[in-house]
């Protein structure tokens, strides 16, 4: 897996948002948890861990949406309802960006899976890590670095 040029761009369904990164992606993951299968109407949600100074909405604007959580901020395009972004309260200096909304999301095949004992049971990815539910966040810093050397970072 080889990272891939800054910076990237990507959007929503309808073009109404649209994002930028201009700073290398920190991991990749997929996250099977309940909550990401009914907000994509699929198996799992796919995202990009981004530094917040290097993501920016470069036009648009954003609605928050899914749950409506104090913690988690999901970020949806008022227009087409597409799922773009979410932010952590409390964790502000990182973005998970949605990777299929990228321009170019083939290179982010998730290195790490969540909350895989909610996967449905026919559900496989290639991730090379796999946590029951979310990794503690002490595991993080060695996560991202396993991820920037098989990046090749």
């Amino acid at each position: 897996m080889t990272q891939p040029s800054l910076p990237l761009e990507g959007g929503c369904r309808c073009g109404q948002v649209r994002l930028r990164i201009s700073a290398p992606p920190m991991i990749t993951m997929a996250c099977h948890c309940a909550g990401c299968q009914r907000m994509t109407a699929s198996a799992f949600s796919l995202s990009v861990m981004i530094p917040a100074a290097g993501f920016e909405v470069i036009q648009g604007e954003t609605v928050i949406g899914g749950m409506h959580s104090p913690d988690l901020h999901h970020h949806h395009c008022p227009n087409c309802l597409s799922w773009i972004f979410t932010r952590a309260a409390g964790a502000d200096w990182f973005v998970n960006v949605r990777s299929p909304l990228l321009d170019d999301g083939r290179w982010t095949t998730p290195f790490m899976e969540t909350c895989v004992s909610e996967k449905l049971v026919w559900v496989t990815t290639p991730a090379k890590h796999s946590f029951a539910q979310f990794p503690a966040m002490e595991d993080y810093p060695g996560l991202m670095q396993g991820y920037a050397e098989s990046a090749g970072a």
